[in-house]
């Protein structure tokens, strides 16, 4: 067990970087649909497979000449879907495939920390390493993640991962969200004007309401809805 607020005894850094592959090439991938209330700001390229152009709402998109990708002013950089044209249905497919790949292994990592704060670590302050929950996670308050550029932190969450309204994750001592994992089997849902920092891999659907923002990446198996968010690529 470690003495709260301040936990060290994740698993000396977390060990290896959880590898995104092709799904690296995105901000936002998902499965089943991307939609977002205007006007959002995304920072990087949005992804759809297997499901089609259509299920990308709300972002104005407009075709390239190419048919390869769309572009939209909410976006900086491209939107793909499955039913562009070659080599975009190939490579998101990929993509797809590398990002449940990243989630199965991030999800047998060997926890240094089971079951902390039962299942609330609002107000805590965490250095890097491999944390799990047979439970749900909810963050009702700033949660400070602290450590060197080179560390790397990955939380296994069994069910939903929820933020509370206008709460923080702040990064110290150089921490940075490329090396930040949340593995979530369930719902992620991030609160009104919520920051989050950190790679969301969600086995279902990720939700950001009203003004918040997150630095890092959104993978959901299922759907990605954005209201008035900004995203930006680590």
């Amino acid at each position: 067990m470690c003495a709260l607020p301040i936990c060290g005894n994740g698993g000396g850094g977390g060990g290896n970087t959880v590898s995104l592959g092709k799904a690296g090439n995105y901000v936002i991938l998902a499965e089943t649909g991307v939609s977002a209330v205007p006007t959002s700001a995304v920072t990087g390229n949005i992804g759809i497979s297997p499901y089609a152009a259509s299920f990308i709402t709300g972002f104005a998109l407009t075709a390239d000449a190419s048919n390869v990708f769309s572009t939209s002013s909410q976006v900086t950089g491209q939107v793909y879907a499955s039913d562009y044209a070659p080599p975009t249905p190939a490579n998101l497919t990929t993509a797809i495939a590398d990002m449940q790949t990243a989630f199965t292994d991030a999800s047998g990592r060997a926890p240094g920390v089971t079951e902390l704060g039962a299942g609330n670590i609002g107000g805590m302050t965490l250095t890097a390493g491999v944390y799990k929950w047979g439970t749900g996670l909810y963050i009702p308050t700033d949660l400070t993640l602290s450590g060197s550029a080179n560390d790397v932190w990955i939380f296994e969450i069994a069910q939903n991962l929820t933020m509370a309204s206008a709460t923080k994750i702040i990064l110290s001592g150089g921490a940075l969200p490329k090396n930040i994992f949340w593995q979530v089997s369930g719902l992620v849902d991030l609160g009104t004007t919520s920051h989050f920092e950190g790679v969301v891999m969600s086995q279902t659907a990720i939700i950001l309401h009203t003004g918040s923002s997150v630095n890092g990446r959104l993978l959901a198996q299922s759907a990605v809805s954005i209201d008035g968010s900004t995203v930006v690529q680590p």
